[in-house]
């Protein structure tokens, strides 16, 4: 980024003078034609008006053409909200934004120009520019090509082209990039094993009646308690031309409870992939590996394999699609509970399942840059694959057969200072289960909603820290497997790059 920087600022005062070719003219006076060529008088309180309209663009202008971006940046900023849409307004603001160091801002400004003017090669140029500056090569070359398609003037062209060697010198630096990153976690989690605390009944006829007192299952008890992780990891990632590219990464991570040590894990993930990236559009296909040990000696391996397209329409509105195969695996110990009945805890081991989902999203970056809107959906099938023996279970696989669900979630992000940031979100997922439950005798089914609230303070660019609420609560026609949990956060990481 500090090869990217030296050469916008070596290059930005020739592409002010290239991109002055193609300005619309900010002085009404130009605009406006005279009295004499409509054989109309003007009212003088309609030009005194007008002039009044006009003339923080003329001051902006004048700012701009005196080496002073940030203090017409400055003077039009209070009226974005008011004057957005309009052509020579936005053209100033976006020159103005891009001049004094909010190329976000700029893109936006120049993109709702070249919605009303798609030929006005100015905006066109200095939108590249913006993309330069914000590190887009891809987008930055695509736009600088544009320009050089509609003939631009010859220092229009020299300026361009010094562009675009340096985004060639800067893509065979950055063929391999290395990133990387270690964290710290510690946190408050008032249900670590999604235990019910409802007493539950069993249904008359089920093959578990009259095995306890009343036939009935007393309340479980929530187990909370304070926890810590530490999670590490990199990626590295290869170009192999303009368009193709492979990665691979890696991910470690322990979780320790303070008095619960029986739900003590650690984990470890892999992946593998090539990325096809041609204008808006990046294909990524990926292998992915993992294995989760836990204290009570149970191991679950998993082997999946994903696609996603992500197409951006505009700077302010990108779309993705996924699909995933993934299978899961468990062996050693089946269930850490005494049988019979068994425990809710026991349906996170108590079976081996390949799954499939699909889903969709979208990202909206609103009107100045600093605030985002984003949602997602799916759906998707869990199928009982492979027997695992268990008290009830003589034949093995899962107490409820294939699951089906499908959610959503929606949230956003707003950034409320320079180094600070907020994140909320909700979800629901809704799942029903093929076979019979045994205690209940019907099918099972369940809705899991879920909130988060969370803050990143950047107190540096590679320093994050990051304090966050989550809230859980899952609604069964089972009682036995409802439960609601909140859990408490700090997260402290160091990014690598």
């Amino acid at each position: 980024m500090k090869f990217i920087r030296s050469a916008s600022s070596l290059f930005s005062g020739l592409v002010l003078l290239a991109g002055s070719v193609y300005a619309l003219p900010v002085n009404a006076a130009q605009e406006a034609p005279s009295s004499s060529q409509t054989g109309q008088l003007t009212a003088p309180s309609d030009q005194t008006t007008q002039d009044a309209r006009d003339q923080p663009l003329r001051d902006a202008d004048a700012l701009i053409k005196d080496g002073n971006p940030a203090a017409a940046y400055t003077l039009l900023k209070p009226l974005e909200f008011e004057r957005s849409g309009e052509i020579r307004f936005d053209y100033l603001f976006g020159i103005a934004a891009l001049d004094s160091g909010h190329a976000d801002k700029a893109t936006l400004a120049f993109e709702r120009v070249l919605t009303m003017d798609p030929n006005f090669a100015g905006a066109r140029l200095d939108m590249a520019r913006a993309y330069y500056q914000l590190g887009d090569l891809l987008r930055a070359k695509t736009e600088f090509e544009t320009v050089l398609g509609q003939n631009p003037p010859e220092l229009a062209k020299a300026t361009i082209q010094k562009y675009l060697d340096a985004i060639a010198s800067h893509e065979q630096a950055q063929k391999n990039r290395i990133s990387a990153y270690v964290e710290g976690v510690a946190g408050h989690d008032s249900n670590i094993a999604n235990s019910s605390t409802q007493t539950f009944t069993f249904a008359a006829n089920s093959p578990w009646g009259g095995l306890l007192p009343g036939n009935q299952l007393p309340p479980g008890t929530q187990l909370t308690g304070v926890y810590e992780g530490i999670n590490t990891g990199g990626e590295v990632s290869h170009s192999l031309d303009a368009n193709w590219g492979v990665y691979a990464g890696a991910d470690l991570r322990q979780h320790g409870n303070m008095i619960q040590t029986a739900y003590d894990t650690i984990s470890t993930d892999g992946r593998v992939g090539v990325t096809y990236s041609r204008e808006q559009n990046v294909y990524k296909l990926s292998l992915s590996l993992g294995q989760l040990y836990t204290a009570n000696s149970m191991r679950r391996d998993s082997l999946g394999v994903s696609g996603e397209w992500q197409h951006a329409f505009s700077p302010a509105n990108q779309m993705s699609t996924f699909i995933q195969y993934a299978q899961n695996r468990a062996s050693g110990l089946v269930s850490p509970f005494p049988a019979p009945p068994m425990k809710p805890t026991d349906a996170r081991i108590e079976g081996n399942t390949d799954q499939v989902v699909a889903g969709a999203g979208w990202v909206h970056i609103m009107t100045g840059g600093r605030h985002a809107l984003f949602g997602s959906i799916y759906a998707g099938n869990e199928l009982d694959v492979a027997p695992v023996i268990s008290p009830g279970l003589p034949n093995g696989g899962r107490t409820d057969g294939k699951k089906h669900f499908e959610g959503l979630r929606i949230g956003g992000q707003a950034a409320i200072a320079e180094q600070l940031d907020v994140i909320a979100s909700t979800g629901l997922q809704s799942a029903s289960y093929s076979k019979l439950n045994p205690m209940g005798m019907t099918n099972r089914s369940e809705k899991l909603y879920d909130l988060t609230v969370a803050a990143n303070w950047h107190p540096d660019k590679l320093w994050t820290i990051k304090p966050q609420i989550a809230f859980s609560r899952k609604h069964s026609n089972i009682s036995l497997y409802s439960f609601d949990r909140t859990d408490v956060s700090l997260t402290v990481r160091r990014d690598f790059k």
